[in-house]
């Protein structure tokens, strides 16, 4: 069965070809409408509507119910696949570049012969992107930017692509040897990762090596591999979860472009080995009390049972893993203990949420019922406002309509379970040019709480990006201040903001800043997260949820304020429901 996602990515990948086209611009709304509107739709699964259910739907008429009939056959759209044929390879890896859209890709191509990311890259060296009518030197700077983030980004995942491949590799490992851990970068929790590590205590390198080779999906390059480093890469079989079976055919398979590194160590080593792979080189270089270095006390050991001995032996207090940085964790443990750490189980409500009010996938009601399932204590509701118009931002009278509904879920709540459950108004304001928010007074004194985020004209100087927060965090409306930097891991950078005067600001006013939860932002970055506790500002990890299932990406969120040393009690959202009804009710302008 087709999950309904996929089939919205072909339907929005047919309308962004059929504009580089040039197709019928009709058509192409088709397509667009369509795939908009079933972004939105979960109801049910698609795959399983025949097309007369299907053309009740919004945007869907009968030929585009065909077209998802043929999709949901044949596993292919026949119209996505001419076009494919039709442009060079070269074109569609353009459309990962920020600031040029299918119209601007395809004036490249046919005005400038150009079909490769190189030869883009010439033209905009060479000055013949400037030229182009309806471009100029800012879009020429704006590729050459993005085409220089995505290039340093090649070779890496993030941080959940991360974790799930591990696990699989792991799992896999785990049937063949007694002792294996998830090491490197994926045990530090960084928030990307360009190496998948993985440790195997083994007897005989040489005879464990071979069972390696084994897994079909599991591909060796023999060339950066050693007799006690196994190298290479994972098969690519679509999807991340569903690799080849062992002892496939691997020789036509794509692979993905993570490396992946496995360690051999003699079992009596393997814990201190373990320590060692889980450190950075920043880290090990600490010095000890003794004066030598971490790493020289871990040498010392021929064997240790665990990291705990090595640290003891130091004279220094015991690090997490996802801490091991050598940026000042050891300065921290001086104020804190690892106790302090946030953890899941400390989250007490979920902050920073859509619904189908503007471009979630799940009901107001199904979002609330979910969350208290979870044993949360309350759902913040936080809808794109009005000026978000491709999310479907509300207009004050669907505000309206919205905390009418709010507080008749709160009325039913409240009769049908013992344990206290709230919704709570809130609002994703558009932090607009002149960083004002989206809503007079009047509306957002309405609100229970205010994010405060930026969503568009993201190209700004860093004077100009902190102008615009600054006025927003001035604002007596603004609770939190929503994935500060806007940047999108791995495909777009953000823009840039002198942090330490953004957190001054949000400690003089007040403001919570947010960590954004989705492993495709985790912003604030966790580097800024130590300041922000010096200056007294609280963190929300808030998992920026579009549907219920993204309530869990408030894990990745809590990775990574750990690796940034959040403690439970500068983490907002571990405020009980009183302790946060009685914060917002006192911060309320009067």
């Amino acid at each position: 069965m087709m999950p309904n996602d996929e089939i919205v990515e072909i339907l929005e990948l047919t309308a962004k070809l059929l504009e580089l086209h040039e197709a019928d611009a009709f058509k192409i709304r088709t397509y667009t409408s369509a795939a908009f509107n079933l972004s939105r739709f979960n109801d049910r699964e698609l795959s399983t509507m025949p097309v007369a259910e299907l053309t009740q739907l919004q945007g869907v008429g009968k030929g585009m119910a065909g077209k998802i009939q043929e999709i949901v056959q044949t596993g292919q759209l026949n119209e996505l696949e001419q076009l494919m044929a039709q442009t060079p390879a070269g074109v569609l890896e353009m459309f990962k570049i920020k600031g040029i859209g299918a119209k601007k890709i395809g004036t490249i191509w046919r005005q400038l012969g150009i079909d490769t990311i190189a030869g883009l890259r010439e033209a905009c060296e060479t000055g013949q992107i400037a030229q182009l009518k309806g471009f100029g030197e800012s879009t020429q700077q704006k590729i050459l930017a993005s085409m220089a983030f995505l290039q340093s980004q090649m070779g890496k995942v993030r941080m959940d692509k991360g974790v799930i491949l591990a696990d699989l590799i792991k799992e896999e490992l785990q049937k063949r040897f007694e002792q294996v851990a998830i090491t490197g970068e994926v045990a530090r929790k960084n928030e990307t990762v360009e190496t998948i590590q993985l440790l195997i205590g083994a007897e005989a390198p040489v005879a464990a090596m071979r069972q390696l080779n084994d897994i079909g999906w599991l591909l060796q390059n023999e060339r950066i591999s050693s007799p006690f480093t196994w190298r290479g890469k994972i098969a690519d079989h679509s999807a991340t979860a569903d690799l080849p079976p062992q002892g496939e055919a691997v020789e036509q398979q794509k692979t993905l472009e993570i490396q992946v590194e496995i360690v051999l160590i003699s079992p009596h080593k393997f814990e201190k080995q373990r320590f060692l792979l889980e450190s950075t080189e920043a880290h090990l270089e600490q010095p000890t009390a003794s004066g030598l270095t971490l790493l020289t006390v871990a040498n010392s050991f021929l064997s240790v049972q665990s990291a705990e001995e090595i640290y003891e032996k130091a004279g220094l207090p015991f690090v997490v893993p996802e801490m091991r940085e050598g940026q000042g964790e050891f300065e921290w443990l001086t104020k804190h203990k690892n106790e302090d750490l946030i953890t899941w189980n400390d989250l007490r409500g979920i902050l920073h949420n859509h619904s189908t009010y503007s471009d979630g996938r799940h009901s107001l009601e199904v979002m609330g019922r979910y969350c208290r399932e979870l044993g949360f204590e309350y759902l913040g509701i936080a809808d794109h406002s009005q000026t978000a118009g491709y999310a479907n931002g509300l207009r004050a009278d669907r505000v309206k309509l919205q905390h009418e509904e709010i507080e008749r879920l709160n009325q039913a709540f409240e009769t049908e379970a013992s344990k206290p459950f709230k919704i709570l108004k809130g609002i994703e304001s558009d932090i607009l040019g002149d960083g004002s928010l989206d809503y007079p007074e009047e509306v957002l004194k309405t609100f229970d709480y205010v994010v405060a985020s930026v969503h568009s004209n993201l190209s700004m100087s860093l004077e100009k990006a902190t102008g615009r927060l600054l006025a927003a965090i001035e604002n007596p409306y603004t609770t939190i201040l929503g994935h500060p930097t806007g940047r999108l891991l791995l495909a777009r950078e953000g823009y840039p903001i002198d942090h330490k005067v953004i957190i001054d600001a949000c400690a003089h006013h007040g403001v919570v800043i947010e960590i954004n939860a989705s492993p495709w932002r985790l912003d604030l970055d966790w580097r800024w997260i130590r300041y922000c506790m010096n200056r007294g500002v609280l963190l929300s990890i808030n998992p920026d949820a579009h549907q219920k299932e993204g309530y869990f990406d408030m894990h990745y969120g809590v990775n990574a304020a750990r690796k940034g040393g959040l403690t439970k009690a500068m983490t907002f959202n571990a405020l009980s429901l009183a302790e946060m009804e009685a914060y917002l009710q006192k911060r309320k302008p009067i």
